[in-house]
């Protein structure tokens, strides 16, 4: 297959800063490594009936845990912990492990900037197996605000003063704007068709989107 590449220029004044959800992973396979999880601690014996069951609440708009608090001993809340702090199985997108150890064998910093709680973003993070080559970490709950707020970028400033920066991320609500505005350059994820949000179409104009788009990260290349 031919590819239209786009070039991430990588030295010692550059940091790569990603997104994490439905940008290094599809987000459904959290939720649904999560409702394995719970299905199996409810019904050890035969969990598949229930997965199948929480499934297609989620996908009909359901309040999932609302719904099955009332039919077992736990509460919503209990649901919802489960849901948030267990250890997810979740693999990176294709490509995500090669550009990330390219990056750093030509001496560039690796971001995230993730929006959610940081016990939860954690798990991801290291069940992806990235962990060992992020240089740091942002995420909303630790430092008190969400994306668009430039503080969420400025972080990720202070670890090169006057840099080259980069964002990769999926949400044109939210992701593109403030680095944009900051001089980033910001490339796009296209959504797969697995995408939690699914709203682009309501954020068309240059002040939302990425500067380039790819559909996979074997679309990116370091040099």
């Amino acid at each position: 297959m031919k590819y239209w590449y786009v070039d991430i220029r990588v030295n010692e004044n550059t940091v790569v800063a990603f997104d994490l959800d439905d940008t290094l992973y599809n987000e459904l396979d959290f939720l649904k490594s999560a409702y394995v999880e719970i299905s199996k601690n409810l019904e050890p014996r035969d969990w598949k009936p229930l997965f199948v069951y929480l499934f297609s609440l989620y996908r009909s708009g359901m309040d999932v845990f609302k719904i099955i608090s009332a039919s077992y001993d736990l509460s919503k809340e209990e649901l919802i912990q489960q849901y948030r702090e267990h250890v997810p199985t979740i693999h990176p997108f294709k490509g995500v492990k090669e550009v990330f150890k390219k990056i750093k064998e030509q001496n560039g910093k690796i971001g995230i900037i993730t929006d959610g709680r940081k016990t939860t973003q954690m798990q991801k993070i290291k069940a992806l197996g990235l962990l060992s080559m992020i240089d740091k970490i942002v995420v909303s709950e630790e430092i008190g605000s969400e994306k668009p707020n430039d503080k969420n970028f400025r972080i990720i400033e202070e670890m090169i003063v006057l840099g080259n920066y980069y964002y990769v991320a999926d949400n044109v609500e939210k992701d593109f704007i403030t680095p944009n505005k900051l001089g980033w350059k910001t490339i796009g994820l296209m959504d797969n068709g697995l995408n939690i949000h699914h709203n682009a179409y309501l954020f068309q104009n240059k002040l939302f989107n990425p500067h380039v788009l790819i559909s996979s990260f074997d679309e990116v290349r370091v040099i």
